[in-house]
């Protein structure tokens, strides 16, 4: 069988699902010497990706995701290359796809967290967005062969919005890097002090968007009075901009910005906080708090979405509409040696439930099963 992956997310192109593809690839490669794969690349990540074997291939198919050019470009790229089963590791699938495709659906956020404040989009154009972003995973998980997603839960919401039998989704958990990992990745070291941190820190890894909550997050920890600092990691945009705004002129020494800071430092930042805090209300897999688990950091997150799923007795959980629940939580942990190291332990046991190779194995399997029918048809 000859099975195409839509690899254009592949690398640091786009940091989340870039690695989901990237790891996907790389495992794939370990366990299959059987099929034949075509790994599809733009320009821009063609040398991240090089062939460990020779039953796989990389081809360019350079056009950006949710572009016109891609619903041209990528049916042609897979028709040329004769594939017999594709791949898309994302909702942006072209229309005229020529042959049976898998598509994974990480969340559907934008469904259920709909608000002018996710984008810098005018209302009308807003609403025009939804729309479209609403028939594209609508078409995707229709046509699609077998959706695979990464939590129970957003399979259940996939269910419950798009009305589709329970054994068209497959449930392929992701996982998290090990530490040596990221050393070996990167290995320069930067100290703590270059970034302002100076005092025991609560910390939060990854974007702002509006359903990651924040803005909570700010409200209560200047109401918890403990001497600690707080600190975001993520890379600049228009939504860490907007956050940035909340904070006033004498709070910039106690809550920090660091933008984008390379795998050494993060490595840094979770080995040197009092705990990972995640204020979201909706997530598809929640894979920041695995990180910090996987260095020993404990965890403090909200009781939304697939979050309890994801990390069991792990974590301590606060409901993120309430200001006062979120305090005492913080404070439950961060001044609780014994609880911080109960948890520490936990987590170390709780990462070891996941793991790319699983989710490699899982994948196969569907992509077994669907030529198996292909075969019987």
């Amino acid at each position: 069988m000859k099975i195409g992956i839509d690899a254009r997310f592949l690398g640091p192109v786009s940091k989340g699902l870039g690695r989901y593809v990237e790891r996907l690839v790389e495992n794939l490669e370990k366990i299959d010497r059987e099929n034949e794969y075509i790994i599809f690349l733009r320009r821009e990540n063609w040398d991240y990706y090089t062939p460990k074997f020779s039953n796989f291939k990389k081809v360019l198919a350079d056009c950006k995701w949710y572009s016109f050019k891609e619903q041209i470009m990528m049916p042609l790229a897979i028709w040329k290359e004769k594939v017999d089963l594709m791949h898309f590791p994302h909702f942006n699938i072209p229309i005229f796809c020529p042959i049976k495709f898998v598509a994974t659906i990480h969340d559907l956020i934008l469904l259920q967290f709909p608000t002018p404040r996710a984008t810098t989009l005018s209302p009308i154009f807003y609403k025009i967005k939804y729309l479209v972003y609403k028939f594209v995973i609508w078409f995707a998980v229709w046509r699609a062969k077998k959706v695979l997603t990464v939590s129970e839960y957003t399979k259940k919401e996939i269910i419950k919005y798009f009305k589709i039998k329970e054994d068209k989704i497959e449930v392929a958990y992701e996982a998290c890097d090990g530490v040596e990992y990221g050393q070996l990745k990167i290995p320069e070291k930067e100290s703590l002090a270059k970034l302002g941190i100076t005092k025991p820190f609560i910390l939060y890894v990854g974007n702002a968007y509006p359903h990651k909550n924040l803005e909570t997050l700010i409200e209560v920890y200047r109401d918890l009075a403990i001497g600690c600092q707080l600190v975001f990691v993520g890379k600049e945009d228009y939504f860490y901009k907007r956050l940035k705004e909340m904070v006033h002129e004498n709070e910039k020494e106690k809550i920090i910005f660091t933008n984008f800071v390379n795998e050494a430092v993060l490595a840094d930042l979770y080995r040197g906080a009092r705990l990972y805090v995640f204020p979201s209300f909706i997530e598809g897999f929640g894979l920041p708090g695995l990180e910090a688990m996987n260095y020993g950091l404990p965890v403090l997150a909200s009781n939304s979405s697939c979050l309890e799923e994801i990390y069991e007795d792990a974590a301590i959980y606060f409901n993120p509409r309430d200001k006062d629940d979120i305090i005492k939580k913080i404070k439950l942990i961060y001044f609780d040696e014994e609880l911080r190291k109960r948890l520490s332990e936990k987590g170390f046991l709780q990462i070891k439930k996941y793991s790319w190779e699983s989710l490699a194995k899982k994948t196969l399997e569907i992509y077994k099963n669907e030529e198996k029918k292909r075969r019987e048809n």
